[in-house]
């Protein structure tokens, strides 16, 4: 019963606490925090269970036609676990956070509840089916945490989530149906056995789609550095610190179990890895926003993380160390967003603005704060002795690895570069943030007073100095303790990212390790200094944002090819349909000439060469056009889809080759050719598929992408 209580009790709390809230908002506070409590003593519990080696599973056969399958194993234990340890956490503030400005606190408190349950119904699931149920109600309950503040800007942002939520969702379910239809089963374990099959390559591709969204990966990352500044703070630590961290469930259930052993997907993810984490850090760089810089580091960690997985992937059996570290970050990054993003709330409770250059000078002689935010500050940026550190030198350690194993190929050499040059800005952006807040003053002689006031009054109430101390404990735990917290977290979770567990210690202040953290630190000193000071910083003028305004991924591409490219198409289309019925062409001449044809056949006798002749002609042209799909089909999983060792199987069926036997068919339906000389299609090559699975691909290809296009053209065009 403690499965089914933790799937219910946040739903029970979602109804409950908005009717409180109609009598006492008093009371509709204080039952989300106990909901949320209550709810992080079963985690709890459920936790010490798993770790003493039980397994717990539940299914609901028929629920919702395929039914709901959940199994808890040590890896969704933890992550349920720190899940509703942030939630317990983020509620605890709330209700300072919205004292003063809040509004629609019930809707507020209804959906933070049900998307508690969206998110631990996602690790607790145990087949694709079930982590698409809870995946969608968790993003669409997420929805109003974005749209809460109801500015233009927060609609805005709200709109591009749920887009991007619903388009990529779409896509996710077409990839479930396509997997369904070639093994018959969406369990886990089926995935795992079935790893490695190459008609399950593109089904897999799209199901991440809908997961790397909700990660924030690039280029489906357009949502987060807007959706991020606009929620509410304790919204925010949540959105950052645990819905990504589902997106990150979803790549590792596909990719390391049906893609794991492809180098192909593990060479693309590593460079989506190291793009992500760059560009998230060179946007971090750029800002100018409080939340928005956090929210654009978070986009850069998720970087760190997909690069573990992607050095998991291609080290194979040898991959364990990269996949704990894979596995370390993504509870640190939790932790850390957790703890620097309700420091921003508390910031922005007083001081009710974001913008760097008014919040000058706010944390000087707040010592709690100051404490707190340093710890999460130099945790995010890896120094030693705080958590951030460890997991990164785990990662760090697997992309030297994998340089290693191929005889430090100067390409994975380049990729560690990259890794420590992305460290690198994680520290100028921590700095800037760091040295704003709490070493500069501000320009405005009246506000610095303002903020110099609250030191002397109570700049945060008990409950939310009590929360900010306990984010930032289990970071300094973490880095002073790795081997003896955080490894036997990741030994204990390598089962689920179907590695081998690392079987040693980690040396995570030998001089090596110390030495690539240090060169991290040196770079971001140095970005900070010669380019954050020099170019970004204007004594005069304050931090300046210096970002092409045109240069917005979402503004530049999405919204014109969804908002007037895709209508005008469909629209030109319509056009040209609408105008057939007037087009003599259509509606006369090409209908009399297939008369004349068919009349022409039915008066040619029963025998002859032209009876002979013409259905030789019609097999000729339909094997061509067959012989060109699968063309197509070989040369997107060639090319794109499979590993290179199977490019070899491919060379036979390049287009002349199968225009050829294509031709030969058509000409022994004559009689001028021999049938050895026809080429042997099997119905059943699995390299191309049969014709019905071929249909069939190609027809679900087309009926998402229209579903795709209808739901984006709709939201957008209710949001103008």
């Amino acid at each position: 019963m403690m499965l089914e209580g933790m799937l219910l009790l946040p739903l029970i709390g979602a109804a409950v606490c908005p009717l409180a809230g109609k009598k006492s908002g008093a009371a509709r506070d204080l039952l989300l925090r106990l909901f949320t409590l209550a709810e992080l003593a079963l985690a709890g519990w459920l936790f010490y269970r798993v770790w003493n080696g039980e397994e717990i599973f539940l299914y609901f056969p028929s629920m919702l036609g395929l039914g709901l399958w959940f199994y808890v194993d040590f890896f969704r234990a933890l992550y349920a676990l720190l899940a509703c340890f942030m939630w317990a956490l983020a509620c605890q503030l709330s209700k300072e956070y919205f004292a003063g400005h809040g509004k629609s606190m019930g809707r507020y408190a209804c959906f933070t509840l049900i998307t508690l349950c969206g998110v631990v119904g996602v690790f607790f699931s145990d087949d694709l089916y079930t982590t698409f149920v809870f995946f969608e109600i968790m993003s669409i309950a997420s929805y109003p945490w974005v749209a809460h503040e109801e500015t233009p800007g927060a609609m805005r942002a709200a709109q591009t989530y749920l887009g991007v939520s619903v388009a990529c969702g779409m896509v996710t379910l077409m990839g479930m149906l396509l997997t369904w239809r070639e093994i018959g089963s969406l369990t886990f374990d089926a995935l795992r056995e079935n790893g490695g099959n190459a008609k399950l390559i593109l089904p897999a591709c799209l199901m991440l789609v809908g997961y790397c969204a909700k990660a924030g990966m690039t280029p489906l990352h357009i949502w987060l550095p807007k959706a991020h500044p606009v929620a509410p703070a304790p919204a925010s630590a949540l959105l950052s610190g645990m819905l990504t961290k589902t997106g990150l469930f979803g790549l590792i259930v596909i990719g390391m179990n049906l893609l794991g052993d492809n180098a192909v997907f593990g060479h693309v993810m590593l460079g989506v890895g190291l793009f992500t984490m760059t560009l998230g850090a060179v946007l971090g760089v750029f800002s100018v926003n409080l939340k928005r810089t956090l929210a654009c580091s978070s986009m850069s960690q998720i970087g760190y993380i997909t690069v573990g997985l992607s050095c998991a992937m291609l080290l194979g059996p040898h991959g364990a160390l990269a996949a704990a570290g894979a596995v370390g970050h993504m509870v640190n990054h939790s932790l850390l967003k957790l703890c620097l993003f309700l420091c921003a709330g508390v910031i922005y409770m007083k001081a009710h603005t974001l913008d760097l250059n008014d919040l000058r000078g706010y944390g000087r002689g707040k010592w709690l704060l100051h404490i707190v935010f340093l710890i999460g500050a130099l945790g995010l940026a890896g120094v030693p002795g705080l958590n951030g550190y460890t997991s990164k030198t785990m990662i760090h350690e697997g992309l030297v690895e994998l340089a290693d194993e191929i005889n430090g190929f100067s390409l994975y050499r380049f990729c560690e570069w990259v890794f420590l040059f992305a460290a690198g800005l994680t520290t100028a952006y921590m700095l800037k943030l760091y040295i704003c807040l709490f070493w500069q003053k501000n320009p405005d002689a009246h506000r610095q007073a303002h903020y110099d006031e609250m030191t002397n009054q109570t700049d945060m109430s008990f409950r939310s100095a009590l929360v900010l101390l306990l984010t930032a404990l289990p970071l300094l735990l973490i880095g002073l303790l790795p081997n003896q917290i955080l490894l036997p977290l990741t030994q204990r979770s390598a089962a689920f990212l179907n590695r081998p567990s690392l079987s040693h210690d980690v040396a995570f202040f030998s001089l090596s390790n110390l030495m690539g953290g240090g060169v991290s630190l040196v770079i971001g000193i140095a970005v900070y200094l010669l380019f954050v000071r020099t170019v970004l910083y204007r004594k005069e003028k304050g931090y300046l944002n210096r970002w092409p305004g045109w240069l917005d991924l979402e503004e530049l591409f999405y919204r014109p090819v969804f908002t007037r490219f895709l209508p005008w198409l469909g629209t030109t289309i319509a056009a040209f349909l609408d105008y057939i019925p007037n087009c003599k062409l259509v509606t006369v001449w090409i209908p009399r000439g297939v008369t004349a044809v068919f009349s022409f056949i039915d008066h040619l006798p029963e025998s002859g060469f032209f009876m002979k002749f013409l259905p030789g002609v019609c097999v000729t042209i339909g094997r061509v056009f067959d012989g060109l799909m699968d063309t197509v089909l070989l040369a997107i999983r060639s090319l794109f889809l499979t590993n290179r060792k199977d490019l070899q199987h491919a060379k036979a069926h390049n287009p002349i080759t199968r225009l050829s036997f294509a031709i030969a068919e058509g000409l022994h339906k004559i009689g001028l050719v021999p049938a050895k000389l026809i080429h042997p299609r099997a119905p059943e090559d699995e390299r191309y598929g049969t014709y019905l699975t071929n249909a069939i691909s190609f027809g679900l290809l087309l009926t998402a992408a229209g579903i795709v296009v209808g739901m984006l053209y709709v939201f957008i065009r209710m949001g103008h």
